[in-house]
């Protein structure tokens, strides 16, 4: 399982997930907290929901990525 970038919690790894963004140590994606947070779930439905799986000094990680990816779209001009 490889880190992602400068990453210290984000990890991508063909064989898991697809090599999708994932959270290192669980199955959890980082496209999935983002959906979860975006339709307005709290840290504490989310820990309901996963099993307490997701640790929340991870958020910082998930927000950094998400912002990095959004920063380098571009459209065609």
């Amino acid at each position: 399982m490889a880190p992602y970038g400068k990453y210290t919690w984000i990890v991508s790894d063909p064989e898991m997930l697809g090599g999708t963004l994932a959270i290192r140590g669980t199955r959890l994606s980082v496209s999935l907290i983002l959906e979860c947070l975006a339709s307005g779930m709290t840290l504490a439905d989310i820990d309901e929901s996963f099993a307490n799986g997701f640790l929340h000094e991870v958020l910082p990680d998930v927000l950094s990525v998400a912002s990095e990816l959004a920063d380098s779209f571009r459209s065609a001009a």
